[in-house]
C-alpha cells in the first residue's frame, strides 16, 4: 500500500510539474480592460499609503467634471497605486495636474490634497 501511495503522489506531482510548465505566468498578462491604466513595465507596482492634509473629494477620473465618489476629511490614509495627468486645479496656493490612482483602482484624488509631493510621494506614473 505504501509503495503504491509513493507511486501515486510521485505521479501526482510530475503531472502539476509538467503542466505548470505549459501554462501561462499570471503576471504576465495585465488587464487593462476596466480602465485602468497599465503601469509601464519598467516600474513595479507597489502600494503607497498616502494621506491627506485636508478634506478631499475622492472622483471617478482624474477630472473636476467626474463623479465624487467620496469625500474624506484631513489625516485620511489611502493606498495609491500609481500618478498620472488630469486636469490642471488651483486650490490652497497649489497649481498643478497631477492625479493618484487609489487602490481600489477606480479612484483618483488631486494630489494637491495629499500630504507630501504633488503626488503623495507615490513614485509610478500609471
Amino acid at each position: 500500500m505504501r509503495t503504491r501511495a509513493k507511486v501515486a503522489t510521485s505521479i501526482a506531482a510530475g503531472l502539476l510539474a509538467a503542466a505548470g510548465m505549459f501554462a501561462p505566468a499570471a503576471s504576465a498578462a495585465t488587464p487593462t480592460d476596466r480602465g485602468v491604466p497599465s503601469p509601464k513595465a519598467d516600474q513595479a507596482i507597489a502600494n503607497t499609503w498616502v494621506y491627506t492634509w485636508t478634506e478631499a473629494n475622492v472622483r471617478s477620473c482624474p477630472y473636476l467634471s467626474c463623479g465624487i465618489n467620496y469625500t474624506v476629511g484631513a489625516n485620511y490614509r489611502f493606498s495609491a497605486i500609481c500618478w498620472d495627468y488630469g486636469q490642471t486645479i488651483s486650490q490652497n496656493g497649489y497649481t498643478h495636474n497631477k492625479w493618484v490612482l487609489l487602490g481600489s483602482g477606480q479612484s483618483w484624488v488631486w494630489g494637491g490634497l495629499l500630504k507630501g509631493s504633488e503626488t503623495g510621494n507615490v513614485p509610478n506614473r500609471c
